[in-house]
């Protein structure tokens, strides 16, 4: 497997794996099937079990010509570092990866997960998104 060199911190690059192994966890107790929102309680109960600090249903603001639209929930921020988009659907869509990158742009984070519950094994739903 070919590894690529991060430009992401360190501390940036354990966070993430720590947060995969949390939603690991998840997966391997809860399977697929469900709808996002047990998802999203679990993983915040095993962040909290864990000590990883996260911010669940963050709101951030969404700007058009520096007038406030309206204000948006993200998933998760976790440690203040990386967003965490949880979904529960047959196949990951570009549309996803599109969604995830413009939260971390308004959380103002380069680094993101799109995580999907709805797969077989957790590996295969999980998308790395760096800016």
């Amino acid at each position: 497997m070919l590894r690529i060199t991060s430009t992401l911190p360190a501390e940036t690059e354990d966070l993430i794996t720590r947060v995969i192994g949390c939603c690991i966890d998840v997966h391997r107790a809860l399977g697929p099937g469900l709808l996002e929102s047990p998802y999203c309680r679990a993983v915040g109960l095993e962040f909290d079990h864990r000590g990883i600090p996260y911010i669940r249903e963050k709101e951030v603001e969404v700007l058009y010509r520096e007038e406030v639209l309206c204000w948006h929930r993200l998933d998760f921020v976790v440690g203040d570092q990386l967003v965490l988009e949880i979904k529960s659907v047959e196949h990951l869509s570009p549309v996803h990866r599109a969604q995830t990158m413009n939260y971390m742009r308004l959380a103002k984070l380069r680094a993101g997960l799109l995580m999907n519950f709805n797969v077989a094994v957790l590996q295969d739903g999980i998308k790395r998104i760096v800016l």
